[in-house]
């Protein structure tokens, strides 16, 4: 949240020059406040797993936060129970007249198919477009960031030779930004995936920045020039145990080529270390902050 500080207060200009947040007196009276609304289209089969930690990491917020979970209509989850979905859950056409201060897009454990042949793919078209006009700032992680940067600006997905897999150090590019402020200079982010984004197209899509990369898992966190789409190629949202337990899953399905997650387990030891959490909860916080909340009107209309 911004700091109120009076107008002329000497230290007001000080913390803008290192970026800092600052409101002053005039618009701190004037502004309204109210709960944000966010709509998370989850696509992860573990709704509920995935549910928590998203919510966790909203939750430290001290904004009022209003929470609409979403699932295809042309799809049906097989992980979940009926009745979690039916209680929790609604579908696109019964919110495409509504406007949402902030969208999550997740994950989805289909990378092996090209876009147009995921079942929904149809269907998480037609939300992309709406969320353009419809939603102020779009957060898409992983599979959903590959999806958002295939659809919103045709930067196509590239099929690894090996899976990145493990907790890798990325370096902040673009210091001043407002979704890395906080940030060190070199912070940590889960990833797991067999494919990766065209890096050639993505340097000349001249309306996205790039803010992180890691010398090991490549691009990491990727903004539109108007700040309403943001691409997320790892998972910062992760327990501390959910890369063991996909590793754990991958030798009992004894697929090929199953090799543990790198930088993760204690040095001589097997159990994981979390170095990500404080970072992951900067970045949400940073997003609804600055993206969401100071960027919606009070009154949409």
């Amino acid at each position: 949240m911004p700091i109120n500080i009076p107008n002329h207060l000497p230290a007001k200009q000080v913390l803008e020059s290192e970026h800092i947040f600052v409101m002053d007196e005039s618009r701190a009276f004037s502004q309204d406040i109210r709960p944000q609304k966010i709509v998370i289209l989850n696509l992860m089969p573990k709704k509920i797993q995935t549910e928590t930690q998203l919510l966790r990491l909203l939750g430290n917020s001290p904004l009022q936060v209003h929470f609409t979970f979403l699932i295809p209509s042309t799809h049906t989850p097989k992980n979940t129970a009926r009745q979690h979905l039916d209680e929790f859950y609604t579908e696109f056409s019964s919110i495409r007249h509504k406007r949402f201060d902030g969208m999550i897009i997740t994950g989805a454990p289909i990378e092996h198919l090209p876009f147009e042949d995921v079942s929904y793919w149809e269907e998480l078209k037609e939300i992309m477009e709406w969320s353009k006009t419809n939603v102020t700032s779009t957060l898409h992680i992983c599979w959903g960031a590959q999806a958002g940067l295939y659809y919103h600006y045709g930067i196509e997905k590239t099929e690894l030779p090996k899976k990145i897999f493990g907790v890798f150090e990325h370096t902040v590019l673009k210091k001043h930004e407002r979704l890395v402020r906080g940030f060190d200079e070199l912070y940590y982010v889960p990833h797991s995936r067999h494919t990766d984004i065209n890096t050639e197209q993505l340097k000349s899509a001249s309306d996205l920045d790039v803010l992180s990369v890691s010398e090991e898992a490549g691009v990491c966190l990727i903004v539109s020039k108007d700040e309403k789409q943001i691409f997320l190629t790892g998972h910062p949202e992760y327990d501390t145990d959910t890369l063991l337990q996909e590793y754990e899953r991958d030798i009992e399905r004894k697929l090929s080529n199953v090799e543990a997650p790198k930088h993760y387990f204690a040095p001589g030891g097997k159990e994981p270390v979390n170095r990500w959490k404080a970072h992951a909860t900067l970045l949400f916080m940073n997003w609804l902050n600055y993206y969401v909340y100071q960027e919606t009107p009070y009154e949409w209309d």
